[in-house]
């Protein structure tokens, strides 16, 4: 079987890939390298360029037409960024995705997983969610994902297509086995911050302490990166189940995440606990964009994928150091 991953130089394609490798999956990436690495490539099959582009669309599906669906993971996803470039946002996550969702269909290529955003809810009094919740998107980023969904769910009922959306927590952690991570230089999420400022000595910024959680600071729900790239694997292979082509239903969103809040503070907790050293911290204003955050209750992607998280929120902070302490031999940053 072979699967297209869009973004897949990037943190996530990149670790789906390999979890699609090692599940005897082939992968086959696409990526125009923006924010992917082309390191996390080597020993692929991989076409650089843009998810827009017809023609290359029509060769990747010429060369490997045994391609069965796609893991759309392509998107910008930085919150203040998108922000303050709304429309670049709009073009690169919602145009682009358009223009690549008709390329698939002309190829025959009718089963699609969609790499969402648990951004897009609005969070109940104690800020869980499940599938159901409803949506209140705050930033243009997840806005794009909200509108890309209805464009999904659309385009299903009037073609072949068939997607599962995928609406993912905050991902934490790295391949286990140090083959790909988070690739930036300097992340925007919280614990890549937690590990920037204990690598300069820095005091840590807690943005936001006045949301109406436990403790003030915002809430989340961390999931490991290679729990979330087995759930991909997951929906690959259950596809068809999940989905028939002759059954009534063509859309599908599943939560992947942990079922677990975690605050920031007790993040903070949790990675002074990993590291053994406390870390100072300094509070300030929201960033733009910013919410109180959310958390999956967990049960439809065990009962329709057979898939529940297995690794630690400390696991997922151990594995993140041990790649950033790996990357600079990987990535040269």
């Amino acid at each position: 079987m072979k699967v297209l991953i869009t973004g897949g130089a990037g943190f996530i394609g990149s670790t789906v890939a390999s979890a699609c490798l090692d599940a005897g999956i082939t992968p086959v990436l696409l990526d125009n390298l923006v924010t992917g690495r082309a390191e996390f490539t080597e020993g692929r099959v991989f076409y650089e360029g843009d998810i827009s582009d017809g023609d290359l669309i029509d060769r990747i599906f010429e060369e490997h037409p045994e391609i069965s669906a796609t893991i759309h993971c392509a998107a910008l996803i930085v919150v203040p960024d998108s922000v303050a470039q709304p429309l670049r946002y709009y073009r690169v996550n919602v145009a682009k995705t358009i223009a690549l969702t008709e390329h698939l269909l002309r190829n025959g290529c009718d089963r699609l997983l969609f790499s969402s955003s648990a951004s897009i809810y609005t969070a109940g009094e104690d800020f869980s969610v499940d599938e159901e919740s409803a949506l209140d998107p705050l930033s243009p980023y997840a806005r794009t994902k909200m509108v890309t969904e209805l464009v999904f769910k659309d385009a299903a009922q009037a073609t072949p297509l068939r997607v599962l959306s995928l609406r993912y927590f905050n991902p934490i952690g790295a391949d286990p086995e140090l083959r790909t991570g988070l690739q930036v230089a300097l992340p925007s999420h919280a614990l890549g911050k937690l590990i920037h400022a204990r690598a300069n000595s820095l005091p840590f910024q807690i943005t936001g302490t006045d949301w109406p959680t436990r403790d003030g600071s915002g809430i989340r729900d961390y999931v490991h990166v290679w729990d979330l790239a087995q759930a991909h694997v997951a929906a690959v292979q259950r596809f068809d189940e999940v989905l028939p082509m002759d059954g009534p239903n063509c859309y599908e969103v599943i939560n992947l995440g942990t079922g677990q809040g975690t605050t920031v503070r007790e993040l903070i907790k949790a990675f002074e606990t990993v590291t053994g050293t406390a870390l100072p911290v300094e509070v300030a204003p929201p960033r733009p964009g910013d919410s109180a955050g959310a958390f999956t209750r967990t049960g439809k992607a065990e009962r329709l994928l057979g898939w529940r998280p297995e690794l630690s929120l400390e696991q997922g902070i151990a594995d993140t150091l041990a790649w950033f302490a790996h990357r600079e031999a990987v990535l040269g940053v």
